[in-house]
């Protein structure tokens, strides 16, 4: 397969200048992961098999006695509409108790399927143990599945979905916003170039002296000392153009997928390449001799094998150097290797020197 269908998505135009909201977060302002275990009943018949999911019959037991139902010990419960689910969800910033918020549900048993179920009330709690949602509602699913004998038919994912304003917040996490007077912004990528910028877009705007640069990736901003005032300066900042600084030269490679892919600073210098494509096929069929009647002998089975050897390709070929990205393709397209190979071909390149760009194997 060529490079040649990427050339016109990689071929990178001139830096230009981007708002900076999109190339900064402010320091504080995040989201937080929650989580909860909690059980879906009302399904139809596709809940888990109480027998292997034993935490599904316990949550059960321990959901009824809350709700003053006793269950005789050593009752064999057989159920099959209801299931264990774990709940995931994301708490935004600046998100107050009362507001809803979207949950995951996700089954953690065997069930065959969540849809059409309802969720039981569900606490959601952050990773320092304190509940901080409730969730709870009905979830359906844009799915359809079907078995018999052994064989089974689904479209789409049945065992997770989403309820959308399933959760209810119960208690909100304080996001300090420049109440020393003082924010930072952290740049998304690491970069003294465009922290350099940026500080030099936010001081002509506001004055000299507002923003500093602390490194390559945090900008210390002076910021106003009324609440009312600070938001109005801060949506000033985000809406700030500001250019950011050409990234090194990187090649990417997704090992599992053979997938290659090169940002605009890529060079090559000139270099000689063979590469050959070499395939074993082996091809083994069985061979029965079979002896006749007054003979005496018995039937003897064999294996015969075939095996070829093919390589293809192999040439020396010279792969020109490239000012451009462009000039990059051109050249290893020459070479008429398939992404698979491209791969070893071009860590023998970074090896021997030829590739102006850093290796990262993802």
């Amino acid at each position: 397969m060529k490079l040649c269908f990427l050339a016109s998505l990689l071929i990178a135009l001139p830096s230009q200048a981007e708002r900076l909201k999109d190339l900064a977060s402010i320091q504080g302002v995040r989201d937080n992961p929650l989580i909860g275990y909690g059980l879906m009943v009302g399904l139809d018949g596709s809940g888990d098999q109480t027998m292997q999911t034993p935490f599904t019959t316990q949550s059960l037991n321990n959901m009824l006695g809350q709700l003053g139902v006793t269950v005789p010990a050593g009752t064999n419960m057989q159920l099959k509409n209801v299931a264990a689910v774990m709940v995931t969800a994301t708490l935004p910033p600046f998100v107050r108790p009362g507001q809803n918020i979207d949950i995951t549900v996700s089954s953690l048993g065997n069930a065959k399927s969540l849809r059409g179920g309802t969720l039981l009330m569900t606490p959601l709690k952050g990773a320092d143990g304190q509940v901080y949602a409730l969730a709870q509602g009905n979830m359906v699913i844009g799915g359809a599945g079907a078995s018999a004998g052994g064989s089974s038919v689904k479209i789409n994912q049945l065992s997770s979905g989403r309820i959308p304003a399933g959760a209810i917040v119960e208690r909100a996490v304080e996001s300090p916003l420049g109440g020393d007077g003082t924010l930072m912004l952290e740049l998304h990528t690491s970069d003294f170039g465009t922290a350099q910028t940026a500080m030099e877009a936010i001081n002509r705007s506001f004055g000299p002296g507002t923003a500093t640069a602390l490194d390559a990736r945090v900008i210390q901003v002076t910021a106003p000392a009324r609440p009312e005032e600070r938001v109005g300066f801060l949506a000033r900042i985000q809406n700030l153009d500001v250019a950011p600084a050409q990234a090194v030269a990187k090649v990417v490679i997704n090992a599992r997928t053979g997938s290659v892919v090169m940002n605009q600073n890529v060079r090559l210098n000139d270099c000689a390449v063979a590469h050959g494509n070499l395939s074993v096929v082996i091809n083994t069929e069985p061979v029965i001799s079979q002896p006749n009647l007054l003979s005496g002998g018995a039937t003897v089975a064999t294996q015969k094998s075939q095996i070829e050897i093919s390589q293809a390709g192999g040439a020396l070929q010279v792969v020109r150097g490239g000012a451009s990205l462009a000039d990059v393709i051109r050249g290893l397209n020459t070479l008429g290797a398939n992404p698979q190979d491209l791969v070893s071909i071009l860590q023998a390149m970074k090896a021997a020197g030829a590739l102006r760009a850093e290796l990262e194997i993802i």
